[in-house]
């Protein structure tokens, strides 16, 4: 059992419309993933710990897109309805929401690309990080790398997590479990 401490932070990754299955860039069966990281995100709030929510938040010039020449489709368009945390989606009213992506020159798979959220999680003396989110194989994926550069302990919540494939995302977990992630599910993590 991993006991949580005043040194965890709650990391849900790019839970967006056009990450869901019927969205622009469709990561299978995501939406199946909600009611776990609603779980989550009720247990990290019911002991006042820090929720962040990465998000993507492209400008419609963004270098990641295929009509830019990028290798994705056009997706989460800021301040568009794909860009939208999913329906249902359970975010603690004081979590803090990290934008990557936002520079048109610049492609970020990581909640730590040109963002804030390393100083944020360095001012509230956060140790680990648990992540959950989409897709497995790359902002979930780098998300957890960057902390571990960081320093972070990293745990990723295997049941909070889904990717684009299920060997790729297998793949992906294993990366992540070489690279210093540990890997647990809702029934080892408590209070």
């Amino acid at each position: 059992m991993v006991k949580l401490t005043i040194k965890d932070a709650l990391i849900v990754v790019d839970m967006q419309n056009d990450f869901m299955p019927w969205g622009r860039l469709p990561v299978p069966g995501a939406d199946k993933i909600v009611e776990k990281i609603n779980y989550y995100c009720r247990l990290f709030s019911s002991k006042n710990l820090p929720v962040f929510a990465t998000r993507d938040w492209h400008p419609e010039n963004h270098v990641s897109f295929d009509v830019n020449g990028g290798r994705w489709p056009v997706h989460c368009i800021q301040w568009s309805k794909g860009a939208e945390f999913v329906e249902g989606l359970e975010l603690p009213p004081d979590t803090f929401i990290i934008n990557k992506g936002d520079r048109p020159e610049l492609e970020a798979y990581s909640g730590f690309q040109g963002t804030v959220l390393n100083e944020l999680l360095k001012e509230r003396g956060i140790r680990r990080v648990f992540v959950c989110g989409v897709a497995a194989e790359f902002c979930v994926k780098n998300t957890c790398l960057g902390a571990l550069n960081l320093g972070y302990t990293v745990f990723l919540l295997k049941d909070g997590v889904k990717g684009l494939g299920k060997e790729s995302e297998e793949r992906a977990v294993e990366e992540l479990l070489s690279s210093g992630a540990i890997s647990v599910e809702a029934s080892q993590v408590g209070l």
